[in-house]
């Protein structure tokens, strides 16, 4: 399926409509064509962040068009011709397409004609030169040879693998040494390279690796969505080179080659304990490589790239932050877990499979290409819970609303012994929330009594106990001894257990 987000946003960063369908695969005719209709419908990048990209799709082509069938030309007879003098391709390509009106079929534009003679010149070990202009290429690479670093706990040496990077206008290189080749460093290699030529190339070139490109195929090219989000943040475009096919970013392997000899080789009698130490003598052997003149020209890399360096793209205002993608499905309880850790997210969506976007400060959701919610990224003990209240049903987000303060707030309205008994009871759990229930409980029973009478029963409550239950106060409601005077009270407690003779009745007593 073509991507008619990508093909909007290449075309926004002023990339050539044949640059736009090597980078998606796609024939030029495919990106004029989209690029018409989006003009027509008034559509343009950046896109509504509601728009999904099946929408988008209808937007553009509300019904299925086939794709038109072209005539292949004969480059075996191109190739044979292009050995004589004064033939050039477009010469060839002005004849095949006279061929094709003649015999009723439909010729391949120009770009497509000469990208199919490069797949065939490959084929037959014919090469050609390619000139690049300054600003445009940046080509990557992991070169095959790696370093050493030894483990100051056993003194085991343990590989570091070497990326490299080259401008190939100027030939200006960068290199870095990390312990593995995984999605992490080869992002952090990026970042860093771009921060060290101090911008961005329009191009971003590179091999068929996983962590780069998920798939290749005839008809469609699938990045990893973590390097998709590395160029659409420094504003570049990835154009991965042909499976098995080296000469596409000849520059980079050259330089591979070159750094292996003059970096890697001059470093193979030194043992580096850090990583740090191994990359602070890359970086100087690799100063050196830059400046060091050219053989069979005037000036060097360093020189070179002076003049390549204010056509190159500025730095955005902060560095790239590398994010890593899941797939998890929303529970019952309208949360995701991503690390033993739990988000929420609109109780809409409980069954239902998400993508979630993780990075060093965030989580965000996603469905359908739409981001849903995000929340702050928890650290510490597991089962932690990011709950925003909009995500709960109704009739959950009611409970959510009482805290502790507020039912002291409304306990102090009623008196200071209601109060006393609330705070009692909240402070009674290691929990404060296992008390909620009893407080409102309590509280309520202002309505069916009053809030005089409940005062009372909480004062003579807390004569018998200082910590006293629901069950306490609506037992002292329910019986009305709330309603009795202290007098009464005293009366009663002293006739409880019926005639009682005091100490001076038994004095008297003639023994």
């Amino acid at each position: 399926m073509t991507n008619y987000r990508e093909i909007l946003r290449l075309k926004k960063l002023g990339l050539k409509n044949s640059q736009i369908a090597q980078s998606l695969n796609c024939s030029r005719t495919t990106v004029i064509q989209v690029l018409s209709v989006a003009e027509e419908k008034g559509i343009s990048y950046p896109l509504p962040e509601d728009l999904s990209d099946r929408k988008l799709s209808e937007l553009l082509f509300p019904s299925d068009r086939s794709k038109p069938e072209f005539k292949m030309p004969d480059y075996e007879y191109v190739h044979r011709e292009l050995q004589k003098s004064g033939v050039t391709l477009n010469l060839l390509w002005l004849e095949y397409c006279e061929s094709c009106r003649t015999n009723g079929e439909l010729p391949y534009q120009l770009t497509q004609f000469k990208k199919h003679y490069r797949d065939y010149a490959l084929k037959t070990n014919a090469t050609m030169h390619l000139n690049h202009k300054p600003g445009e290429i940046m080509q990557v690479d992991w070169a095959g040879d790696t370093a050493t670093v030894i483990d100051t706990d056993t003194g085991e040496a343990i590989p570091a693998y070497m990326f490299v990077s080259s401008l190939p206008y100027s030939g200006y290189a960068y290199a870095e040494a990390f312990f593995s080749m995984n999605q992490e460093c080869w992002i952090a290699a990026h970042v860093n390279a771009f921060r060290y030529y101090g911008g961005v190339t329009r191009i971003l070139q590179c091999d068929n690796l996983k962590t780069g490109v998920l798939h290749h195929g005839r008809d469609e090219i699938e990045l990893n969505k973590s390097y998709q989000e590395l160029a659409e943040h420094y504003g570049t475009a990835i154009l991965p080179c042909r499976v098995r096919s080296p000469k596409d970013k000849a520059m980079v392997e050259g330089t591979v080659g070159i750094i292996s000899n003059c970096i890697l080789g001059a470093l193979r009698n030194r043992q580096f304990l850090p990583l740090a130490e191994l990359n602070e003598a890359v970086f100087e052997r690799l100063e050196a490589f830059n400046h060091k003149p050219f053989q069979k020209r005037d000036g060097s890399r360093a020189s070179e790239f002076e003049e390549e360096k204010p056509f190159l793209l500025p730095l955005p205002s902060r560095p790239f932050e590398l994010s890593e993608w899941r797939i998890a499905t929303v529970a019952p309880n309208y949360h995701i877990s991503v690390d033993k850790q739990n988000y929420s997210v609109p109780y809409e969506y409980i069954k239902q499979k998400v993508d979630v976007r993780i990075t060093r400060s965030a989580v965000e959701v996603f469905f359908d290409g739409n981001r849903i919610c995000s929340h702050p990224r928890l650290y510490g003990r597991a089962n932690q819970y990011s709950t925003v209240e909009a995500h709960m049903p109704p009739n959950h987000q009611q409970y959510v609303q009482w805290n502790g303060e507020r039912f002291r707030k409304w306990a102090a309205k009623i008196g200071v012994n209601t109060n006393t008994v609330i705070d009692a009871l909240l402070s009674g759990y290691k929990v404060e929330q296992q008390g909620y229930k009893a407080c409102m409980g309590i509280l309520k029973l202002a309505d069916k009594y009053s809030g005089d009478r409940l005062e009372n029963a909480c004062r003579k409550a807390l004569t018998f106990t200082p910590r006293p239950s629901l069950k306490n106060v609506q037992a002292i409601l329910a019986s009305g001894q709330d309603k009795l005077s202290e007098s009464a009270e005293e009366r009663s407690s002293s006739s409880q257990y019926g005639f009682t003779r005091g100490a001076g009745y038994y004095e008297g007593r003639k023994k």
